[in-house]
């Protein structure tokens, strides 16, 4: 079979992909579940809080990943947030036990057709590039044996005590212009500061930080940053879109820091629901801005290890 052959059924697998993935989100969303905070609500998993992790490498999953493994986790009680390729598992020794079914992750990438090269030749232009998906396989490290003792312990969390200086201190080592006071939460593009009401003003002092980080999670968008889109105004899709990448940067920094992820802003649930139904590669973009959001704060723990990349693949994370 030639690779013009291939090409048609390459984009439909790419295509049925992110409706596979967009399906599930939309599904979780539609019962009142939101995939970045389900693994600790009331339907408690028996997994430690945290990000999922390539049990072979310590290297952490990001973007969509993030979402497919908890909800992973969530559906099948696994006990831990450790996760191996079929291969890493020998590599280590062991074996994924026999009839386990391991969970689909994705990696992202872009390549650049021969027709759009030739055209670049012809024209002097930049060639432009396309997205895929690629799928690959992993396994919970429960449903491995014979792996070392220490392959599948978490990390403790952190004592609660250290949660809230950790984050106080994060914040300030970004440099954002962060500033406590009067009686909502939000940002301002224009002015690229924050503003978040003081602890005393929520019933839990914790929610105080997970408000504090979604707002974060705007101001990581600036120009000077990462440089979002931050345009939309109030009930437009792109307002929506930006809601769902502060949701995400925050339940992400959350299970990194110990604290239990919530849900910020439930009453925009129809928005995202809209934007999602419309583009069916809207929560893989959201996810992986999330994950780049919250790794750049992050990045100022005095402890920042490197998580993957969005489009680092599993295979070797």
């Amino acid at each position: 079979m030639s690779r013009h052959d291939r090409t048609p059924r390459a984009g439909s697998d790419r295509t049925n992909l992110y409706d596979e993935i967009t399906g599930k989100i939309i599904a979780e969303l539609e019962v009142g579940r939101f995939p970045w905070v389900q693994p600790w609500g009331k339907s408690t998993a028996a997994a430690p809080l945290g990000l999922p992790q390539n049990a072979s490498t310590g290297r952490a999953y990001s973007g969509i990943n993030i979402l497919i493994l908890w909800g992973a986790v969530v559906q099948h009680g696994f006990p831990g947030q450790g996760w191996l390729t079929f291969r890493q598992a020998l590599s280590l020794g062991g074996n994924v036990r026999k009839g386990e079914r391991g969970t689909t992750v994705v990696y992202a990438d872009r390549f650049t057709p021969e027709d759009e090269k030739r055209r670049a030749r012809e024209t002097g232009e930049e060639p432009g590039k396309i997205a895929f998906l690629k799928r690959f396989t992993v396994f919970n490290t429960a449903q491995c044996e014979g792996l070392p003792e220490d392959t599948a312990v978490a990390a403790p969390p952190p004592p609660p005590g250290l949660i809230e200086p950790r984050v106080e201190a994060l914040i300030k080592a970004t440099g954002v212009d962060f500033r406590i006071g009067g009686d909502r939460a939000y940002y301002v593009p224009a002015l690229d500061h924050v503003v978040v009401p003081p602890p005393q003003a929520y019933p839990e002092p914790i929610n105080w930080h997970r408000t504090a980080l979604h707002e974060m999670g705007h101001a990581v968008g600036h120009v000077s940053r990462l440089n979002r889109d931050l345009t939309g105004s109030f009930g437009t899709k792109k307002y929506a879109f930006e809601e769902l990448v502060a949701e995400m940067t925050a339940a992400f920094c959350c299970a990194s820091l110990g604290i239990v992820p919530t849900v910020r802003h439930a009453d925009y649930i129809a928005s995202w629901l809209k934007v999602l139904r419309e583009d069916n590669r809207a929560i893989v973009r959201a996810a992986s801005q999330a994950s780049k959001a919250a790794d750049w704060i992050l990045s100022f723990l005095p402890d920042a290890g490197g998580a993957c990349d969005a489009d680092d693949a599993p295979e070797a994370a």
